[in-house]
């Protein structure tokens, strides 16, 4: 995992893990018709990761149990995307992962009737807009009136940066964690929105350290002074403790332009290796073995020939178109 994700993982991971605030999140942003049929007990989580070891870069799940106003066990399967641009084959991972659910249940209930239904739900924080269909369908290459025969699901999508600060959440704790988790990847509006932050923090309570971190970790804008500024306007009384935890994450902010450049580089090469990786294991799938001038071709690409290397892998014929230079 790249040191950038490391961070969105963590935050977004001890998020969802808090039965009052994940159970508010999903009865705000999953459909009406499967909300208002949710029990009122808070969801309870299941342990474990189906997210593949190479994608745990930018991607994370959470996986609930919960029971229907009718008794029924549903399982809401979270998966959190945490890359700048949406993933087009989201669903098709979300397949993937359902399929290892229900093994994993099918295993622990031997003598099972019926599967448990599972809502999958993405979450995601890039700060590109989500534009990808959120219906399987929309990666499978069919003819149109085979659809009725053919497996295909729908999938809700909440996509941060397309909802307005005052709709987040109604849920005071719920909002100050979603709004944080929003502008982390949008730097340009960070100092814009910092007095926002500080009335939002203000309601936090005992969740205030472990937000404070993630942003001196994932707001580039925002240096010592303004760190300062924000402790000492919500909780002055810890503004030293707090600092002084603080302090190498800060120092790190500063180091001279020589060496924040090398580290920029070291971040540009980790992006390339995983697009690469990822892309690899896609044109495998389609089109088998590669032959060494594909994998070379890869392996010397820049991220924007690999991106758009991979939304032509569906529609183009051969490996050599997939892979043809950029015009």
């Amino acid at each position: 995992m790249s040191e950038i994700a490391q961070p969105h993982d963590r935050f977004l991971k001890l998020l969802l893990s808090d039965p009052e605030k994940a159970g508010a999140l999903l009865r705000e942003r999953l459909p009406k018709e499967i909300a208002e049929l949710l029990s009122p007990e808070p969801p309870e989580l299941v342990e474990g990761s189906f997210v593949d070891a190479e994608l745990r870069g930018h991607l994370t799940d959470r996986l609930f149990r919960m029971r229907t106003l009718h008794g029924r066990m549903a399982l809401l399967y979270i998966l959190i995307d945490h890359k700048s641009h949406p993933d087009r084959f989201v669903s098709f991972q979300l397949l993937r992962y359902k399929t290892e659910v229900w093994n994993q249940w099918v295993r622990e209930n031997p003598g099972w009737k019926l599967l448990p239904c599972i809502v999958p739900f993405v979450f995601y924080h890039g700060e590109d807009e989500w534009r990808i269909p959120n219906e399987f369908m929309a990666i499978v290459d069919a003819e149109e009136g085979w659809r009725p025969f053919l497996l295909n699901f729908h999938f809700p999508v909440f996509d941060l940066g397309k909802v307005s600060d005052h709709r987040l959440s109604r849920h005071p704790k719920l909002r100050a964690w979603l709004a944080v988790a929003k502008y982390a990847t949008r730097p340009g509006k960070q100092l814009r929105v910092k007095g926002y932050l500080i009335r939002l923090l203000a309601e936090t309570g005992e969740d205030f350290h472990v937000i404070m971190r993630y942003i001196v970790e994932t707001y580039g804008s925002y240096d010592e002074p303004i760190v300062r500024e924000i402790i000492r306007a919500v909780h002055p009384e810890e503004e030293n403790t707090m600092m002084s935890q603080f302090a190498q994450d800060i120092i790190a902010k500063g180091k001279p332009e020589w060496e924040q450049r090398g580290i920029q580089i070291g971040e540009q090469r980790g992006r390339q290796e995983e697009g690469a990786s990822i892309l690899t294991r896609l044109l495998q799938r389609r089109f088998g073995n590669l032959p060494p001038w594909a994998s070379e071709k890869i392996a010397q690409a820049e991220p924007p020939a690999l991106e758009e290397w991979s939304l032509r892998i569906l529609d183009a014929p051969t490996l050599e178109s997939v892979l043809a230079d950029l015009s």
